[in-house]
Order: structure tokens, then sequence, then C-alpha cells
């Protein structure tokens, strides 16, 4: 059984089931040993995610959004938005184990228990979803975050922006959706509250491995890592060093941030 063919079809297959299905088939086989590895395989090239056929895929500024987490329509497009990030999560997540050769081992174990938990958080909205009377696919999905591995086809690039950068976001928007489940603390949205919880915790690890695995390519290359990720984000996201953020500070010293990159990115004077 051979790796790099594997995992190639399980990014590719459209049917969520049968991805699922077989990643958990190909994961028990690479953690026992039972893989080998092509190094010549010619890896796929991106041109459209693997949900295309299969969801309803409109520009971001039309997809559904809510303020409110007191209604059944407002849990549901709050549970739709994050279960598609966390399927988005899945295919980036494997093709970083897929895409890049040649890396440490450490590197593709990383990658691979990170879509194992993006599976796992995927499978737990999907079932708070079905639980409200809704299903992943009911509502329309964007592409951003398939436009992101699209964009970052080398590993310092990949590594800068899909763990460094967006999956980084989420360590302050999950808080701020949790403040408003807790302020609205029905018996529904405390079951989303404690998923919530689960995600975030899994995401600091997550952004972690990202940050582990950018210094690694930036000493490869002799780069400094500070004033590469900005000119990463700057090329990749124009202007997206110039807005001042609210950092979750705490969690973000834990990934691996820098004090400097965070009064960098904050506009402050102190990374407290």
């Amino acid at each position: 059984m051979e790796y790099y063919k594997r995992l190639e079809g399980i990014v590719l297959e459209a049917n969520i089931d049968e991805k699922i299905k077989a990643f958990k088939i190909f994961y028990k086989d690479y953690i026992s040993g039972a893989l080998q590895f092509n190094y010549n395989h010619k890896v796929y090239e991106i041109n459209k995610p693997s949900y295309f056929n299969i969801l309803k895929i409109v520009l971001p500024k039309n997809v559904k959004k809510t303020k409110y987490v007191n209604t059944k329509e407002g849990k549901i497009i709050l549970l739709h938005t994050i279960a598609h990030i966390e399927y988005s999560a899945i295919d980036l997540a494997l093709d970083a184990a897929l895409r890049f050769k040649g890396l440490p081992k450490k590197y593709y174990d990383d990658w691979l228990e990170v879509a194992n938990d993006e599976v796992r958080h995927f499978e737990m909205l999907r079932d708070l979803l079905e639980e409200i009377g809704s299903y992943y696919g009911e509502l329309e999905v964007h592409t951003n975050l398939f436009e992101a591995m699209k964009n970052t086809p080398d590993l310092l690039s990949r590594m800068a922006i899909v763990p460094r950068f967006l999956e980084a976001n989420g360590l302050e928007q999950n808080p701020k959706i949790m403040e408003k489940l807790n302020s609205n603390p029905d018996e529904f949205n405390k079951k989303i509250l404690k998923t919530l919880e689960i995600i975030l915790e899994e995401e600091v690890d997550h952004v972690t491995k990202g940050d582990r695995w950018f210094k690694f390519e930036c000493n490869r290359q002799n780069l400094s890592p500070e004033k590469t990720y900005f000119e990463i984000l700057e090329r990749i996201y124009p202007g997206s060093t110039l807005k001042k953020q609210q950092l979750n500070f705490e969690a973000r010293k834990k990934a691996g941030f820098s004090c400097d990159e965070l009064k960098f990115l904050s506009k402050k004077e102190d990374c407290k």
C-alpha cells in the first residue's frame, strides 16, 4: 500500500463519508507502519475544491451570517459556518502531508494528526447540525480556505498562511463565539460550547505545529522568520499587516508567536 497515491485519493474524494472512512483506514495503516513511499509520485495540481460538486459555492459576501445564537436559524448558521471551516481544514492538513516531500517523519506525523483532529471536529459539528434538524451542505459555502491552499504551493508560504495566519485567527474568533454562547446558555448552546472548547484547545496545538515547520523551513533557507512571515502575509493578503488586530496574546505565545510579532500585529507597545 502506497502513501502518496492513497493520500491523494483521499484529498480528492468528493463524497464526505467515503473521504472520512478512507482517511481513518489510511491513518491506522500509517500509524502501524504498513505504508510504502513512492517519492517519484507526481502530486496533483490544485484547481478546484473536493466539495466542488456537492456543496453550493457562493462568494464570501453571500454566505449567510448571524449575530444571534438564541434562535434555531442562528444556531444552524453558526454550526454550518464552523463545520465548513473544519471540513476545509481536513483537506488542508491532508494536502500538507501529501504535497511536500523529503521532510522529517515528524512533519508527516504532525499533519496527519491535525487531519485526524479536523475529522473529529467536523463529525462533532455535523452531529450537532443533524440534532437540530439540519445537515452539512444545507447552506451555501465559500472557498476562502481552498484559495489559501491554492495560493501557497510551497512549504514556507503554506505554513505561514494556513496554520500561522488563518488558523491562528481562530484563536481570537473562537473565544468571541464562546462568549456569545455563554450569554445565551440554553441546553443546545451548551453542547456547541463544549465542542468549541475542544476545538480551541486543539487549535493552539495546530498553530504550534505550523509554527514549528515554518521556522524549520526558514532555518533551512537561512531566512528571518519574523521578516519572512510578514512578507508572505502581505504578498498573499495585501494590507493584512497594517490593520490593528485584537489578539489572543496568551494563546499565540503558547503557539510560538514572538513578542515582536504580537506587538507589530496588534500595534501595541508591549505583548502583555
